[in-house]
């Protein structure tokens, strides 16, 4: 028969029999404020580095730009829109002699090269006989198209009495033939955008008008362009 047991022997078996605890399933990390400082210092220097980078690519995108621009003006101001200086031209030139007057029309063409209207204000045309003025005419202001060709036509009377005081007048007469010179003088101005550009047109021909026939002959023309 075994002997009997203690109670205190019992409880040390049931203390020895208690298993250990299960491992921790979660770990727990602890970060302390130097760390945390840190990975917010690094995220706003690379917020900042992306943003210089945008900034970088922004004001090349707008320089390229600009010079792009520059360069497209500048080309177009040395060619579509230089103002080039526009031509005049004697067509023809009539008289027609009577007794009392004498009536002489001219037909004059400007051609305008630009690339804007050519406006002008009123032209000056006068008649000149050896040396004096004997008359003098002036016709509306007027417009010339971008790339057209304005035609006007110049009336001018000449009345006897203006050509009787001139003392070659009767060798002129007995010669049959009449030197004269017709002069025109035209003042405008170009407008390319908000460039504006004056323009000065002086046309000088010299002629000899055949009495019996009233046809002109070795008409002689020298322009004048200034801008």
């Amino acid at each position: 028969m075994s002997p009997p047991q203690s109670p205190n022997s019992s409880m040390t078996e049931s203390r020895d029999q208690v298993g250990p605890l299960a491992p921790a399933s979660h770990r727990i990390y602890v970060e302390n404020e130097q760390g945390i400082n840190s990975m917010s210092v690094s995220s706003m220097e690379l917020a900042k580095k992306k943003c210089r980078r945008r900034c970088i690519k922004c004001c090349s995108c707008c320089g390229i730009t600009t010079v792009i621009i520059v360069v497209i003006i500048i080309i177009l101001a040395f060619t579509v829109f230089k103002v080039k200086k526009p031509t005049i031209r004697m067509n023809s030139i009539k008289f027609d002699a009577l007794s009392y007057l004498t009536s002489i029309s001219a037909d004059i063409s400007i051609k305008n090269p630009n690339a804007v209207s050519f406006k002008f204000n009123r032209a000056t045309t006068s008649l000149i006989y050896d040396d004096p003025v004997i008359v003098e005419v002036l016709t509306p202001s007027a417009n010339a198209r971008a790339r057209r060709t304005f035609r006007m036509i110049v009336n001018v009377t000449v009345l006897a009495d203006k050509l009787s005081g001139i003392p070659r007048l009767a060798s002129d007469l007995m010669a049959g033939e009449l030197p004269m010179r017709m002069s025109t003088s035209i003042n405008g101005r170009v407008k390319i955008l908000s460039i504006k550009k004056s323009v000065g047109i002086q046309m000088n021909c010299s002629m000899v008008v055949v009495l019996q026939t009233q046809d002109v002959k070795d008409m002689d023309c020298k322009r004048k362009i200034s801008l």
